[in-house]
């Protein structure tokens, strides 16, 4: 197998989407271990709607292992972090691939990695609970994290919300849903 070095990587979206797609770039080297042993973080920031084209062409460098999606809410947008590695398992090969895409509190709207990635299921089912946005093409599932008579329209990570201090069904502490 041939490793693509990062900067070719970073290149590589650069080149292999519309000009638009791809808004900023940065990699990180970082050493770890007694034996100082380095290891490369590529940070891609990625324009929403352009996302899932990413996620296509991260795949035709090799299947990515999809590990987590992470979120935060940051003012008008809430940022969302899609979390990969290729090479993964690769003694010293292995690099972390970040797609960071913002999405405005007046339109968090998505599409879905699933068909691409079977395993985000869960991870955005978790983004659609706790932070209120629209994962397009998921199908609409029951809460998983959340319980079933959790007060509609409240998203627990989101900043402008009470999150934890509201109350399910009036009780003191949320009972487990049978």
């Amino acid at each position: 197998m041939e490793y693509m070095k990062p900067d070719e990587i970073v290149e590589l979206f650069k080149t292999g989407l519309n000009e638009s797609a791809i808004i900023g770039s940065r990699v990180e080297t970082k050493t770890a271990g007694v034996k100082k042993n380095t290891y490369n973080v590529i940070w891609l920031q990625v324009n929403p709607q352009n996302l899932k084209d990413a996620v296509k062409l991260l795949s035709s460098i090799q299947f990515p292992h999809f590990a987590i999606i992470s979120g935060s809410d940051i003012d008008k947008e809430i940022e969302l972090i899609y979390h990969f590695s290729i090479y993964y398992g690769e003694r010293f090969k292995e690099i972390s691939i970040n797609l960071t895409t913002y999405l405005p509190k007046d339109d968090l709207r998505i599409p879905t990695i699933t068909d691409l990635i079977p395993g985000a299921q869960t991870t955005e089912r978790e983004i659609k609970e706790m932070f209120g946005v629209t994962i397009e093409g998921l199908p609409d599932l029951p809460n998983i994290f959340l319980p079933q008579d959790f007060q509609k329209g409240v998203y627990p990570l989101r900043r402008n919300e009470k999150g934890v201090e509201i109350k399910v069904k009036g009780e003191d502490e949320v009972k487990k849903v049978e």
